[in-house]
């Protein structure tokens, strides 16, 4: 029987139709668990972009007219056959980004969750009619889709952002380009067949692989047939993407990147913190945007909860994603985890004590062990950035303005971490934070009911929850004389 990376189609999907690159020319996926090659897929250029967009174009209006329930009854049909293919896209999954198969089975269900939910929405959206305060004129509002989108994927999460991306759009009517990240090609073009053999119309979804985005994108834009960008990556990419959609005003929905706090005060149950961290910090490796970044503990329970969470870190097994037993697989490429090691070397230079881990492993691969940090200074770069590895940095605080205050001491504003016993102070600080989310007494917030998404530097609009599909929905008032 053939495997999972052998089924999938690795050419570019437009207009329905497989096609290879007008180039010819192909780009490598690698294995991050041993550096090995898995297989080659197709490797857009800009006539490939014009040729997707033109596809997206052309099925708009068509799609635009279908009705809601044609729409949720597709996205019903993906949502089905996604649960029903679980193993098979969860090996493909770990194969090309590296996480435990475990994980990767958890993902497949969240990424299948966004296509039911929003197979439910699709017979949702409504509009509102009325007489005006000066009588003079009925206003008949309705919901329009946006148009044609560019939807662009990270890597981290490759099946469940592309759901839930292509999800709302499909429920909204809108039609699509997806851009997935080069070194997670598999899962989206994985997707694409799934959604053509659920009914989905040629053309409303086309899929460019590319080694070179900006060339497909940058042009992409300016045309001005694009009325939508939705992106998932770092916020200097999408600072950049930002300026470029402002030439023809495209619609954007921006999910950047994250500095999470997690809070401990005095009165916190211990046991639910550790566990609450072990899922805050370790859930794909750390590679998480909600990953907690900077662990905020009081002073009292400091000590406590630092050598817990070391003796929870070091009791995870790493290796390949693919083999039993595994809790922690490979990062995703090297430059990943030079990155994370740099950061440790600066933590630890500047007077950060290692609990455990902390050193680069010999041998193939790009595995990283995961590590717990105490006495971090402030000052430490990875206070500042988005560490995207296994790394937990134990700081201190002994009152909570003062936690407050270097908790919002960031760009960033995506999610935070609270842990107490005392309700006033979980929403009192909980209000506080100048965050999109809060988890109180959870390290998990992510769902496909709830709205996900940051304030400041993070990001622009929701994603998921009854406001995702409003991101990709026009009103359209009439004027009606009485």
């Amino acid at each position: 029987m053939s495997s999972p990376i052998e089924r999938v189609p690795k050419r570019l999907f437009i207009a329905g139709q497989w096609a290879d690159a007008a180039s010819g020319a192909t780009m490598p996926v690698d294995d991050p668990a041993t550096g090995q090659i898995l297989c080659h897929v197709a490797d857009a250029g800009p006539e490939d972009g014009r040729r997707a967009e033109e596809a997206a174009v052309a099925a708009q209006e068509e799609w635009a007219r279908t009705a809601p329930r044609t729409r949720s009854e597709i996205l019903r049909r993906a949502y089905e056959i996604i649960i029903s293919r679980t193993d098979e896209l969860a090996m493909l999954m770990t194969s090309e980004m590296g996480k435990p198969l475990a994980e990767a089975r958890v993902e497949v269900a969240y990424a299948a969750e966004f296509f039911r939910w929003f197979s439910e929405e699709a017979v949702r959206i409504e509009g509102a009619y009325g007489t005006l305060p000066d009588g003079r004129n009925r206003m008949l509002l309705s919901r329009r889709p946006v148009g044609p989108c560019l939807l662009i994927t990270p890597w981290n999460f490759p099946l469940a952002m592309g759901t839930r991306k292509i999800g709302p759009a499909i429920a909204a009517g809108c039609t699509m380009v997806l851009k997935p990240a080069p070194q997670t090609p598999l899962s989206s073009l994985a997707l694409a067949a799934i959604l053509r053999e659920a009914g989905l119309p040629d053309g409303v979804l086309n899929v460019v692989t590319t080694s070179h985005a900006g060339e497909l994108i940058k042009p992409m834009l300016r045309r001005g047939h694009i009325r939508k960008l939705s992106f998932t990556g770092s916020t200097q990419v999408g600072r950049t993407l930002l300026a470029q959609c402002a030439d023809t005003v495209v619609r954007t929905s921006m999910e950047l990147g994250g500095n999470a706090p997690f809070i401990v005060f005095d009165d916190a149950d211990l046991d639910t913190a550790v566990n609450s961290a072990m899922v805050a910090k370790m859930r794909n490796m750390g590679e998480a945007c909600t990953a907690a970044n900077r662990f905020f503990v009081h002073t009292s329970v400091a000590d406590e909860f630092a050598a817990r969470l070391a003796e929870r870190m070091g009791s995870l097994v790493v290796g390949p994603g693919t083999e039993p037993g595994v809790d922690v697989g490979p990062l995703i490429d090297q430059a990943g985890r030079a990155k994370v090691a740099d950061l440790v070397a600066d933590a630890v230079e500047r007077g950060a004590k290692v609990l455990i881990g902390g050193e680069t492993p010999a041998g193939p691969g790009c595995f990283y062990p995961p590590t717990v940090l105490t006495g971090v200074d402030p000052g430490s770069r990875l206070t500042s950035t988005e560490i995207f590895g296994p790394v937990a940095a134990v700081l201190t605080f002994d009152d909570e303005d003062e936690v407050v205050r270097a908790a919002n001491d960031t760009e960033w504003g995506l999610v935070a971490y609270v842990f107490t016993r005392d309700l006033s102070r979980a929403l009192r600080v909980g209000d506080r934070l100048e965050v999109g989310m809060v988890g109180l007494n959870t390290g998990l917030v992510s769902n496909p009911a709830a709205p996900f998404g940051g304030v400041k530097q993070s990001g622009l609009g929701r994603e998921g929850g009854r406001v995702g599909i409003e991101e990709f929905l026009d009103y359209k008032y009439l004027a009606v004389p009485v």
